[in-house]
């Protein structure tokens, strides 16, 4: 299982439309194979980002998904905001979980090396 954190600063006055379109969101990402959970976390503390939080069964469903048409729908309305919305660019994380302790049997997800977006 990995996690994918995307952490992205969006200035205070976008945050009411930036949680909007998530709220709205195409909700694509849900029907692909190997995605367990997406998570929209509201930073509490001014200058820190929001984290778009999503759980998947393995990296390759992750790679599956954002090389699908389904990721290009599903990002379509990303560009709705205007880009002054953001005070900086966003940040990918990928992470692999190495214990859940909701699920005691898991076993830890491969070590894969590196990975970049682009």
């Amino acid at each position: 299982m990995i996690t994918v954190a995307n952490r992205i600063y969006v200035k205070p006055e976008y945050a009411e439309a930036f949680e909007q379109r998530f709220r709205d969101r195409a909700g694509l990402v849900d029907k692909m194979p190997g995605f367990i959970s997406n998570y929209v976390l509201r930073p509490v503390n001014e200058g820190d980002p929001y984290v778009v939080f999503t759980y998947w069964n393995s990296r390759q469903d992750f790679i599956t998904w954002i090389r699908s048409d389904e990721f290009v729908k599903g990002h379509a309305q990303s560009g709705t905001l205007p880009k002054d919305a953001f005070s900086q660019s966003n940040v990918l994380e990928m992470h692999e979980v190495v214990q859940d302790s909701t699920r005691p049997d898991l076993q830890p997800e491969p070590h894969g090396g590196p990975f970049k977006m682009h």
